[in-house]
């Protein structure tokens, strides 16, 4: 298991660049577990830059706990995590696939606080200015890595079914239901972010490491907002994947995406 110490991006643009692109590329296991990386100097060539750039960089990745320096060995890929394993989730069927991880990890809660929420959330939940929420702030873990750092807000009058312990040990989704609250419809849009610091110390990763960032807002029945997610996930351990399907005739053809194994126009008939 990686060491779970926060390390820094390397200063300046050359070492900068080379962490990222080693970093993305021993995500992406073009440098698998185990695997030794190229020598400084052979680095140094492959990015035309000094071996104190490359070296600056190597530092930054094993800070990370991403590679092992071994002196006379090289730097040696660590592996990811138990088995290797990535959690993966496709893009058709997330939000049973979150519920599920839900299940089957574990999470850490940070903060638990009631407060009058920021304007974005208010206004993506549809409060009125004085509405207060119910803030709290966790990291779920997958074999006691942590990948994922999470931000929810519930309206007040919905949270106070639920206390701090139950939030500690109980998906969101079940003590929202457990609530009476009837989930209707939730919008929800994936993007990319950097990793601040306080975020960085909770995943194990460097300040200003790339995440991928998932927001999800959750309506009930009647249109009122009953949840606003903030979600931070290392792309080191999480993945989004879509499976697609060509379907059409001849010049109308197009990819759609799979859903419950038909394609989208498929199912909707």
């Amino acid at each position: 298991m990686r060491d779970q110490e926060t390390g820094q991006i390397p200063e300046g643009g050359k070492a900068r660049r080379v962490y990222l692109l080693l970093r993305d590329e021993i995500a992406n296991g073009h440098y698998g577990d185990g695997v030794t990386l190229p020598g400084e100097q052979r680095l140094g060539e492959m990015h035309g830059v000094s071996r104190v750039t490359i070296r600056r960089a190597l530092e930054a990745l094993a800070a990370d706990g991403l590679i092992e320096k071994r002196t006379g060995a090289g730097s040696i890929v660590r592996p990811a995590g138990l088995d290797g394993a990535t959690i993966a989730a496709d893009l058709a069927t997330l939000i049973p696939q979150i519920e599920q991880m839900g299940r089957e990890t574990t999470a850490r809660l940070l903060s638990f606080f009631y407060g009058v929420p920021p304007r974005l959330v208010a206004d993506a939940l549809r409060l009125p200015d004085t509405a207060r929420v119910q803030s709290a702030v966790r990291v779920r873990l997958s074999g006691g890595r942590p990948f994922s750092h999470l931000t929810t807000h519930v309206p007040e009058s919905i949270a106070q079914n639920y206390s701090e312990s139950d939030l500690a040990t109980t998906p969101l989704f079940r003590l929202l239901e457990r609530s009476g609250v009837k989930i209707a419809t939730a919008s929800q849009s994936v993007t990319a972010s950097l990793a601040s610091p306080d975020v960085a110390e909770a995943l194990g990763v460097s300040v200003g490491s790339a995440l991928l960032s998932l927001n999800r807002i959750v309506y009930d029945a009647e249109g009122q907002g009953v949840e606003y997610l903030a979600a931070l996930y290392r792309p080191d351990m999480f993945r989004l994947q879509m499976s697609l399907s060509r379907v059409g005739a001849e010049s109308e053809r197009h990819w759609e995406p799979v859903i419950d194994g038909l394609a989208g126009q498929e199912a909707a008939e």
